[in-house]
């Protein structure tokens, strides 16, 4: 009889183990939305990249929406997640290479949803990873792009006669995005 018990007790043991690692796992595999809301602050931070210059991420890649008529509601939040923030925060940090006065919330039925420049943003689910950028589409709901903050600067730097120089920088215009092109620039 002693033995079932310690073997009952040893069973219980295991599973609530394993009931802890699934639950573990669960959360860190859950999407980012839903992340979101397990952690303590969302910080919304800049990645440069080759093909779009200095873009915002957040864990990934985030966009804006330029709505058509369609609203992004139920279905469009299974592909396009709101950056929400977690419960009882009020604003998203200001990361590497971010004006906190261009962070801002907007009110949604899951939560707050984190702005930048007034544009709510959102991340894609099939993007994966920071810097990875296969959301710039037109669909249903509008048309999606990368937030860039900047594009990469050409350093031009002319002599004139005398020996002095003068170093001009110019930055081409950010564009707004067509599908598989560049992103919305603020």
């Amino acid at each position: 009889m002693e033995s079932r018990v310690v073997a009952r007790g040893r069973v219980l043991a295991v599973g609530l183990a394993l009931g802890g690692l699934v639950t573990t796992l669960g959360a860190s595999g859950a999407s980012g939305a839903q992340t979101s809301h397990a952690s303590k602050a969302v910080v919304i931070s800049t990645l440069k990249t080759a093909k779009f210059g200095t873009i915002l991420v957040s864990g990934r890649t985030v966009y804006t929406l330029k709505p058509d008529a369609t609203a992004c509601a139920a279905t469009c939040i299974k592909f396009w997640e709101e950056v929400l923030l977690p419960k009882g925060v009020t604003k998203a940090t200001a990361g590497a290479g971010v004006s906190a006065a261009k962070l801002g919330t907007v009110k949604r039925a899951g939560g707050l949803q984190v702005t930048y420049a007034g544009k709510a943003l959102y991340w894609f689910v099939l993007d994966k990873a920071p810097g990875q950028v296969k959301g710039n589409v037109t669909d249903t709901w509008g048309k999606w792009s990368v937030v860039v903050t900047a594009t990469s600067a050409t350093a031009t730097t002319t002599t004139t006669a005398g020996g002095s120089s003068s170093t001009t920088t110019t930055v081409p215009a950010t564009t707004t995005t067509s599908p598989g092109g560049g992103g919305i620039g603020f």
